[in-house]
């Protein structure tokens, strides 16, 4: 069963919480409403989708100047299908997780082969795209078109976990319950529940963090149950610290950034300085050709994806 406050606490926590996201909310350039759009040559669901994809795991301030970037390069879908899957991973940079680059690429060829080059505003044909799971369609439809949607990231669930249910952090990965908590705390007004979304995920990303919650800038200290009971430790499994140096992750970007900076295909020997292990290095490398990040050229070239 979902815990959920009476309706009045959860009224006085949606006033609390949106009057302090309003006067507090950072100035990033995918927020901007609709009305005040400075780029006239850039599809503001487009500019969302994106931005949603590459805030995956990864920070703000990493993100936004290669949000800037692709916007400059490619500011509908079409312009990103026309070009090539390596074009995309090219221009992904340092941003990590590169297949999000070729699942945006993919994404791009199916709106415009698809929906005529027009990104749907209905979250079962945005999920339909290829890539996009309920996570992102949910931030899509609710940032982009209003949609009255539950977009429940780690930020939303760790900072409703403490306000609503009293825990210290949420569940390993999420559950049935917090999303249903999620949902149940929107607001019933379509553009007050995109504004909810939002300004909850910016508590948790700025106020209401993982290791050193900033509890007495927070707007809803009065409210939080966390804060009520005491702010009890986390007695759930420890939460591993991810590491890497040494992994194959880092492997992976060693051998991707050789081949973004090289004007074509680059010959397996150069690859192998990147790395001493050799049966690390070439697992990084076959992982990088079956996941399409990769492609192997006759006589030992590599290059990015045509």
């Amino acid at each position: 069963m979902t815990h959920r406050p009476p309706i009045g606490e959860v009224e006085a926590l949606h006033d609390t919480i949106l009057d302090w996201y309003d006067a507090n909310a950072r100035d990033l350039p995918w927020r901007i409403p609709a009305a005040d759009w400075p780029w006239p040559q850039v599809d503001r669901p487009w500019a969302v989708l994106v931005s949603e994809v590459m805030l995956q795991q990864t920070p703000v301030a990493r993100v936004e100047p290669m949000w800037h970037r692709w916007m400059q390069l490619w500011p509908t879908p079409a312009h990103l299908a026309a070009a090539a899957p390596g074009d995309a991973v090219r221009e992904w940079g340092r941003l990590g997780y590169p297949r999000r680059a070729l699942r945006l690429h993919a994404a791009a060829v199916a709106i415009r082969d698809e929906h005529g080059g027009v990104i749907p505003a209905d979250l079962q044909q945005l999920q339909a795209l290829p890539g996009i799971g309920g996570y992102t369609a949910a931030a899509v439809g609710a940032f982009a078109f209003g949609i009255r949607s539950a977009v429940v990231d780690v930020n939303v669930r760790r900072a409703e976990a403490r306000l609503v249910t009293g825990a210290a952090y949420p569940a390993p990965s999420l559950s049935a319950a917090e999303t249903a908590l999620a949902r149940a705390l929107l607001p019933l007004d379509e553009p007050a529940a995109a504004r909810w979304n939002a300004a909850v995920m910016e508590l948790g990303a700025v106020v209401c963090k993982a290791a050193r919650p900033l509890c007495a800038r927070c707007p809803a200290h009065a409210q939080c149950a966390w804060i009520r009971a005491g702010s009890p430790a986390h007695d759930g499994p420890r939460r591993a610290a991810q590491r890497w140096h040494g992994t194959d992750r880092q492997v992976r970007g060693k051998l991707l950034q050789v081949l973004r900076d090289a004007p074509a295909a680059v010959p397996r020997s150069a690859l192998d300085l990147v790395w001493p292990d050799a049966g690390q290095r070439d697992r990084c490398l076959a992982s990088l050709v079956e996941d399409g990040l990769v492609e192997p050229l006759p006589r030992e070239r590599f290059r990015l994806p045509g």
